[in-house]
């Protein structure tokens, strides 16, 4: 039985809590982002250029919430950050937050007031997007959020 119920909700797969994405789709569907984000490199490359209201999307999967010293993040994600300091951007987690980024923050936080500056909500392709920023992502995020 319990085999059962774990197959029905889909626990007994490791990626139960989001499919794949797909990261062709996911470079278009970063059009969106650009009016508040871009991909720029460490070595100051623009991947893609754009908006910098938003944090720099470089190495995002893997890195620590709310991390990017270069961007004054909202006082609701900092809450979340310092309260959940191994706390890392995964591609479902990213998912979870393009889809209803103040519902993912309440979640989080456990403030059914908390707000986030990220006023757009992404309707469809969200895997597909967070795909895309793990394929321009340098494997560095990964290494500093388990370092640090």
């Amino acid at each position: 039985m319990f085999l059962a119920v774990l197959l029905w909700t889909g626990f007994g797969n490791p990626a139960h809590a989001q499919d794949a994405g797909d990261p062709v789709a996911g470079e278009n569907e970063f059009r969106k982002c650009r009016a508040c984000h871009m991909i720029q490199d460490d070595q100051g490359v623009d991947i893609q250029r754009g908006g910098k209201a938003g944090p720099n999307l470089w190495n995002v999967i893997g890195r620590r919430i709310a991390s990017d010293e270069e961007y004054r993040y909202g006082p609701g994600i900092l809450e979340v950050a310092e309260a959940k300091p191994d706390l890392v951007w995964t591609e479902d987690e990213l998912v979870s937050y393009i889809t209803d980024p103040n519902g993912w923050l309440r979640a989080q936080s456990g403030d059914p007031a908390a707000r986030t500056k990220m006023t757009f909500r992404l309707r469809e392709g969200q895997a597909d997007l967070a795909a895309y920023l793990a394929s321009v992502s340098s494997g560095a995020g990964e290494t500093e959020a388990a370092t640090e």
